[in-house]
This record gives C-alpha cells, sequence and structure tokens, in this order.
C-alpha cells in the first residue's frame, strides 16, 4: 500500500472515524464495520478495521490504568533506543510493528530518531 493512496485517502478516513475520536471509536459495533466495508472511500480491510477499533478501546484501557497514555509511555524503558517500548506496544496493539510503532512514537512527540529499524 503506497503512502500516495493512503493521503488521498485521508479526508475520508477522518470523517469515516468521526475525526479519529478514540472514544467515538472504540465503541464503533457491527453497524459501524460494515458501514466501513461498505465505504470506497477507505482501504477497507476488515482486519485493519477491527484493529483500529481494538487499539481504540485498548489506548482507553490503558489511558485509565496510567491516568493518560504519556504515562503509560514514561514507565517504559526507553535506555535501548526505544526497542522495548516498541515491542510492549506491539504486544497490546494490533497491526503495530517496528515500523508503525516508531511512527506512532514520534507523532505522540517522542525523540524516536535514532531508533533501529530492524
Amino acid at each position: 500500500m503506497s503512502w500516495r493512496l493512503i493521503e488521498r485517502k485521508w479526508p475520508n478516513f477522518r470523517e469515516s472515524f468521526n475525526d479519529f475520536s478514540i472514544e467515538s471509536v472504540a465503541q464503533f459495533g457491527d453497524g459501524d464495520i460494515e458501514r466501513l466495508m461498505a465505504n470506497e472511500g477507505i482501504v477497507r480491510n476488515r482486519r485493519k478495521i477491527l484493529a483500529t477499533i481494538h487499539n481504540a478501546a485498548k489506548f482507553q484501557v490503558i489511558k485509565g490504568e496510567f491516568g493518560s497514555f504519556q504515562t503509560f509511555i514514561d514507565t517504559l524503558d526507553k535506555s535501548n533506543n526505544y526497542a522495548l517500548v516498541i515491542k510492549e506496544l506491539s504486544k497490546r496493539f494490533k497491526h503495530l510493528g517496528s515500523s508503525s510503532g516508531r511512527i506512532f512514537l514520534y507523532s505522540v512527540g517522542e525523540d524516536v530518531k535514532h531508533v533501529p529499524t530492524g
């Protein structure tokens, strides 16, 4: 899947996932899944849609456990160039590998510039 395709469909993703509201997406049910699967304006991959809903719900659980997602991130061992943080994230979230983990951490303000790609 190309970045160009995602960029072109991004406005549709934003609208379809309620402006990426974690609280809203975590509550998506079967009707929402079918609505998304029928939406030609987004990438219609059922596994990824289900993972997005799961991840929003997991984010809320972590936030409830730690008070904030940032507090959770701050409790993780960053001494090995974020490798353990990314490993922990990939255990908790679906479809989150090393590359998407780095992108996510960067997007929330973590200093992951020197994280190895392997």
